[in-house]
């Protein structure tokens, strides 16, 4: 039994309302532990860097979940390449985490329709940048005849800014391009 389940438990029901109440509570709490714990098993290492996610914030708010994570760094094993490889497989990799973090979103919390993603890279001066904003429905879909990793995220409704494989920091012309 988990600490919060056994501190719900113990609390006292005073009237039917509050009982909704506090197992709605619960539910939520419950759903936001398995986003947490699906993030951390499916999503521990990449295809391009063993590196792990790191996750800024989930909110669940209605039927809009949001989710900012830092994108992977460039694998350890990475070091002898050029540094132009190393950040081509961290962009990359970084586009294969967006699509795959939007589905287990939504795989994982049926009441949401809507989700919102954002993901960060640290620079060298140690500050984030915003690489890759998304504004997602459940019911987008990619055919299985787009094969460009790109193509497929722009169709699930991911902004970004790739030159030569290469994810770039958003520009304030680009957030608002994201939003709309």
């Amino acid at each position: 039994m988990s600490f919060v389940s056994a501190l719900l438990q113990s609390m006292p029901r005073r009237t039917h309302a509050t009982a909704e109440t506090e197992d709605g509570l619960a539910r939520h709490l419950f759903k936001a532990g398995e986003v947490l714990r699906s993030l951390r098993v499916q999503l521990r290492h990449g295809q391009l860097s063993r590196a792990p996610l790191r996750l800024l914030r989930l909110q669940v708010v209605d039927d809009v979940v949001e989710c900012d994570w830092l994108a992977r760094r460039p694998d350890a094993w990475d070091a002898s390449l050029s540094r132009s490889v190393q950040q081509r497989n961290a962009s990359l990799q970084a586009l294969r985490d967006a699509i795959d973090v939007r589905a287990m979103l939504f795989d994982v919390l049926p009441q949401v329709d809507r989700a919102r993603m954002r993901v960060y890279r640290i620079s060298d001066d140690c500050t984030r940048q915003l690489i890759i904003n998304g504004f997602s429905n459940r019911g987008d879909r990619v055919s299985h005849k787009v094969h460009s990793l790109a193509m497929r995220a722009k169709i699930l409704g991911f902004s970004f800014n790739l030159e030569s494989d290469i994810l770039h920091e958003l520009t304030g012309e680009e957030h608002l391009e994201a939003r709309s």
